[in-house]
């Protein structure tokens, strides 16, 4: 057996990736009754269940970490009782969420609603394709982690993911190479979501931890790959990458968030914290 099989990430690096998979999993599940064509009401479902779903894992994973270690620091604001897969997701407010932003933004071309409408596919779809294109990358070495219970996880979670690549990127090349309309509007759409992406590439203390044991990944170093994958459905969808632009760089990772991460865990949270201790 190899030795280094048995180095558990740190429970901050399982949230990272768990906040990301539950946030876009309640994001696209916002879809639902509201897709273009009835295929797609039930795609989306099905996205949404299986991030949730990873996420759960994820979750499930660090509370027990959490329960197992006496030291590990409890919210106040946390039910009584051991830590749950629920407490993680229902329990924590937003600065304690680690989730990517633009993983968070709501289905439209701007910030303000008055702007951008209220949902645009266009939108999703670059979303789920430019996430989906990274997390390929991630879950693939993730397989190989030296924390042998994330590694399993990642292993299940790949197969869903590839799935999700390729529907998000049959979507893009279908909306870019389509009508004057639709390749406009998914135009719009990655010029306005693509400066999110640099926060993938952003330094963080604990992907340089899990980079030096190989429980994790250093996201940093997936960049050049994950450019390949973009670029060349881009230019399938007869798009065009918009000029890198220097400016303010996301830092959902560290806990700092949009304001629509608030709105988004009020509605995804009312219930728990409405009956904390219910038994669902």
């Amino acid at each position: 057996m190899d030795a280094r099989v048995n180095t558990p990430a740190p429970v901050d690096y399982l949230l990272h990736l768990a906040d990301n998979a539950v946030v876009l999993g309640q994001r696209n599940a916002e879809w639902n009754g509201h897709a273009p064509i009835l295929e797609e009401d039930l795609a989306m479902a099905n996205n949404s269940l299986d991030l949730i779903g990873q996420a759960r894992m994820l979750y499930q994973y660090a509370a027990e970490r959490l329960n197992a270690d006496v030291r590990a620091p409890r919210n106040t604001a946390w039910p009584a009782g051991p830590v749950t897969e629920d407490t993680l997701a229902y329990f924590r407010d937003v600065p304690e969420f680690r989730n990517y932003t633009l993983l968070e933004l709501p289905h439209r071309l701007a910030l303000v609603p008055a702007a951008g409408g209220e949902r645009d596919w266009g939108v999703t779809t670059v979303r789920n394709f430019l996430y989906s294109a990274l997390m390929v990358l991630v879950w693939e070495r993730l397989s190989q982690s030296t924390d042998a219970h994330l590694a399993a996880i990642a292993a299940k979670s790949l197969k869903e993911t590839r799935y999700h690549l390729r529907h998000s990127r049959d979507w893009l090349v279908r909306l870019g190479d389509g009508t004057d309309e639709s390749h406009r509007r998914v135009q719009d759409a990655l010029d306005y979501l693509l400066p999110f992406t640099d926060e993938f590439w952003s330094a963080s203390a604990v992907e340089s931890a899990v980079a030096a044991d190989a429980s994790g990944v250093q996201v940093a170093e997936l960049r050049d790959e994950w450019n390949a994958i973009v670029d060349e459905a881009i230019a399938e969808a007869t798009l065009k990458r918009p000029a890198a632009a220097d400016g303010y760089v996301t830092q959902g990772k560290s806990g700092v968030h949009s304001e629509h991460l608030g709105y988004l865990l009020a509605e995804m949270q009312s219930l728990a914290r409405a009956h904390p201790g219910a038994v669902w």
